[in-house]
């Protein structure tokens, strides 16, 4: 026989480990069990007879106890996944109730916001609508007062041109009763309203009285001091400087206790003042004061003025 040949092994093949421990522990537990039961039976208990055959690995059902493990497994992923959703799910609706809540305090904000800035805009609107019907009001006013200033002069100077005629076509006599007439009226100026050119520039300053004053304003809703004088001279058709200093420099002095209504009043020296404004009859003068107080209707006890003086 060839050296080569097969020679066929008497060595049994060895079984895996797993199936001789499993073998093992099912024996060793109905071993167990057998003596248990044994030693926990009656003591006139017959003896074994019969002989038990131990379960062999091969008799047990591997394929199912497979099969429920497996199943067991996937129940318990299934579970751990849902609880996963159930987790993500919650944590999502706490997040879009979170934001919800959020964009709604935002619009609740700008709400509010666009609510006080409509209120603002109506009462600004209001405000403003109510100032200009205040500044119509006066406008209207010294309107009226202008128009009957005017309507005032031209009887004044119709009623002139009949006085002259009158002393023209009349006897001398007439003459010098018109003459001891006037310096009647000459002492009697402080009681008797301004006529002609007088009257012209006393109303047009009343007509400003009111308005505001403002550092060199010259109309026609602000003035400062000189400013107003200048204006209601020019009224009346008379130019004056634009300054308080050069105003009080024209004309002829006058003393405070021999005032006429028109005379311009000044507050300093007299190529220096300071301040101007005009009398109007009866111990009052007009003029724009300061900012506080715009142009006002004042007694002569209230400001002082230095001097004097006329030039109509």
């Amino acid at each position: 026989m060839s050296h080569t040949a097969h020679i066929p092994s008497h060595r049994k093949p060895r079984r895996s480990a797993s199936k001789l421990a499993l073998r093992a522990g099912v024996a060793g537990g109905v071993l167990g069990t057998i003596a248990v039961a044994g030693a926990a039976g009656p003591a006139n208990a017959e003896p074994v007879t019969e002989t038990i055959e131990m379960p062999t690995l091969g008799s047990l059902d591997t394929a199912g106890l497979a099969s429920a493990v497996a199943a067991s497994a996937e129940t318990s992923q299934q579970e751990a996944l849902d609880q996963s959703l159930q987790a993500q799910e919650n944590a999502a609706l706490q997040k879009a109730a979170k934001e919800a809540k959020k964009a709604k305090a935002e619009a609740d904000r700008k709400a509010e916001a666009e609510r006080a800035e409509k209120a603002r805009a109506e009462a600004e609107a209001k405000a403003q609508a109510e100032q200009e019907r205040k500044d119509a009001e006066e406008r209207a006013s010294r309107d009226r007062a202008r128009t009957q200033l005017s309507t005032t002069s031209t009887t004044s100077g119709n009623t002139g041109s009949s006085v002259s005629d009158s002393d023209s076509n009349g006897s001398g006599s007439t003459g010098s009763s018109s003459s001891d007439g006037g310096s009647s009226a000459g002492s009697s100026t402080e009681t008797q309203a301004p006529s002609g050119t007088a009257a012209a520039i006393v109303a047009f300053a009343r007509a400003q009285v009111g308005d505001a004053y403002v550092m060199g304003g010259t109309g026609p809703n602000s003035w400062d001091c000189s400013g107003l004088v200048q204006a209601a001279y020019a009224s009346a058709g008379i130019d004056l400087p634009r300054i308080s200093g050069d105003q009080s420099s024209r004309g002829t002095s006058v003393s405070l206790s021999n005032l006429q209504p028109g005379d311009v009043l000044y507050w300093g020296s007299r190529s220096g003042s300071y301040h101007v404004a005009i009398y109007v009859g009866g111990g009052k003068y007009i003029g724009a004061q300061n900012p506080s107080t715009g142009v006002v209707e004042r007694s002569l006890d209230w400001d002082t003025p230095s001097g004097a003086v006329r030039i109509l």
